[in-house]
């Protein structure tokens, strides 16, 4: 069932509801109204024929029968009786014994002064007449055939007009279940439209400030997104298709070119040698990729174990200087820092010792005198690493793509790297909860600045 129906379905459930209960309590409120009414007028006709009978000397009981039977006030099919202190009968106009009054009943009348009843299809009414005794008991019985027809048509008009109002309230609900879900609709076509070659498309905001606005600019938003995570996928995996087939048509070219040929073993040995460093550069290019792919899922803010900042840039320098002995870094650290709570992180041991490598290889590759000096300070709820070099720096049209994986500074092309480094820092520091900055000058340098949130 769509949402459609099951709107139209709940409007007419609502308005039903209220149309039974308002029906209803029309129907009891005019049904309580004619039957207080109708005893009052049994009651007004009850008393005076009393009166006619017990205080006007001329009048007895035939009499009062002629005068009832031509009284266009009468009510249908009324019976009345008059009864004496002994429960006598004094009056009866009942010739067909319609009123069954025993002596209970008359006595529960002169106790309760008034009672009210139904005795089949009449309404009966017994009463302690006012006159000097107090002792006289009337009862009077009638049908309100009138008032009965009355609530029949009441019923019929009731009954009509809920099945007309549910009827024009099903199509009226329709109709306006359908204009309120035909955003929803536009919404839907239009995704429905939006393919992986056509993630250009976007969904119609409107120039309202609704629910329907608000969703729509929450699935451009996803949109948005989702484009430029394929545009960076894309382009992700042509720079990587680029970066391996360089090596490995290199690799191949020296393979056809050592089968034209016999070699002497020295020659042999200067291919190998020269396909063991190919190979040795495809394989830290692939362990490259394979890393940045993996700072995507490894770590996110707030989780890890606690780490010693201090020991990290240690191991890191060592084992930096297992490949490049020549590489200098000089570790620094802040005078305040001489409790090791104010070193102490959360994070990942592997990825953030990678990020730190990576910036001091760079640092040092780039710097004539292949030193970088790494300065550590404490600042309020973070800690900061800074990474200063005295290198060629970084020319400012590239500083707003240093950070995307293969991009390459336009003064660094002669210097041998993959472009990935940069952009596994940046995004292993985000993965932390943390933030990298960069301040640099044309030929004389440039400092990295990784600010690491500190355990509350």
């Amino acid at each position: 069932m769509n949402i459609r129906t099951r709107l139209t379905l709940l409007f007419i459930v609502i308005v039903a509801i209220i149309n039974i209960l308002a029906s209803l309590s029309i129907y009891f409120f005019s049904a309580d109204y004619r039957e207080d009414s109708f005893y009052n007028r049994l009651s007004s006709r009850a008393n005076n024929t009393a009166k006619l009978l017990l205080e006007v000397d001329e009048v007895d009981a035939d009499l009062l029968r002629r005068i009832e039977r031509n009284n266009p006030m009468s009510l249908s099919n009324e019976k009345i009786s008059i009864f004496n202190y002994r429960n006598e009968i004094l009056y009866s106009s009942d010739e067909d014994s319609v009123i069954k009054a025993d002596i209970a009943l008359l006595n529960q009348i002169r106790l309760e002064g008034e009672l009210r009843f139904r005795q089949g299809e009449y309404e009966v009414i017994g009463f302690l007449f006012k006159d000097r005794y107090d002792r006289v008991v009337v009862v009077e019985a009638a049908q309100d055939i009138y008032g009965m027809r009355k609530m029949a048509n009441l019923r019929l008009i009731l009954l009509a007009v809920f099945g007309v109002s549910i009827f024009v309230v099903s199509l009226a609900g329709w109709f306006f279940a359908g204009k309120a879900l035909q955003p929803i609709s536009r919404v839907i076509k239009r995704v429905d439209e939006i393919s992986i070659n056509r993630l250009n498309l976007r969904v119609d905001e409107g120039a309202g400030q609704d629910e329907m606005a608000h969703l729509a600019k929450t699935f451009n938003n996803m949109l948005e997104r989702l484009e430029a995570s394929f545009h960076v996928q894309r382009e992700f995996i042509a720079n990587a298709s680029h970066e391996l087939r360089t090596p490995l048509t290199a690799i191949t070219g020296q393979l056809e070119v050592t089968l034209l040929n016999e070699r002497t073993a020295d020659g042999y040995k200067k291919v190998l040698e020269s396909l063991l460093e190919d190979i040795r550069y495809v394989n830290k290019l692939s362990n490259r990729l394979l890393l940045l792919a993996q700072t995507s899922t490894e770590v996110s803010k707030g989780q890890g174990v606690p780490l010693r900042v201090d020991e990290l840039l240690w191991q890191a320098r060592e084992e930096l200087n297992k490949s490049q002995s020549a590489y200098d870094v000089i570790i620094d650290f802040d005078n305040r820092l001489d409790d090791e709570r104010l070193l102490t992180i959360a994070g990942d041991e592997a990825l953030l010792k990678v990020a730190f490598i990576n910036l001091m290889e760079n640092g040092c590759k780039y710097s004539p005198d292949h030193r970088v000096e790494v300065h550590v300070k404490h600042r309020p709820q973070s800690l900061q690493v800074d990474f200063k070099d005295r290198g060629i720096g970084i020319p400012d049209e590239n500083l707003s793509q240093i950070f995307e994986p293969f991009h390459r500074g336009s003064n660094a092309q002669h210097a041998p790297g993959h472009g990935i480094g940069l952009s596994l820092v940046w995004r292993i520091v985000r993965l932390h909860g943390g933030n990298v900055k960069v301040q640099t000058r044309l030929n004389k340098g440039t400092t990295f600045t990784v600010v690491l949130p500190m355990p509350s």
